[in-house]
């Protein structure tokens, strides 16, 4: 089975943090909001969830911090964006997660053709 580079399996939290970055860096806040609306509300992270796994990411070298420089009108807003590390342990975890969905419909545990979220 694939293994994600530096750690597997990854939190829920840590995933969906880096796939609402796969598309575009963003702010904490559209982090939070992306997370809440592509879960229909299952996930919603905290502020004090999200800086703290935000930081371990940098920390790790998944992600980067960027200033605003102009973006929008709060300057102290900081933006955040997928790195190839980043994008490797996600695409990692995806295979991950999809080897597992296959043998659970293997055993007909979950239909074959489940409506995909994005």
């Amino acid at each position: 089975m694939a293994r994600t580079p530096d750690a597997s399996p990854l939190s829920t939290q840590v995933f969906m943090i880096l796939l609402s970055l796969a598309a575009e860096e963003q702010h904490g806040y559209a982090i939070i909001q992306d997370v809440a609306r592509r879960t229909e509300g299952d996930l919603v992270l905290t502020a004090s969830t999200l800086y703290a796994a935000l930081k371990r990411l940098v920390e790790q070298g998944w992600i980067v911090e960027r200033a605003n420089r102009g973006r929008d009108e709060d300057a102290r807003r900081r933006y955040y964006a997928l790195t190839d590390r980043g994008r490797a342990a996600l695409r990692a975890e995806a295979r991950r997660l999809d080897q597992l969905a296959t043998m659970a419909r293997g055993l007909r545990l979950i239909p074959a053709a489940e409506p995909r979220r994005v």
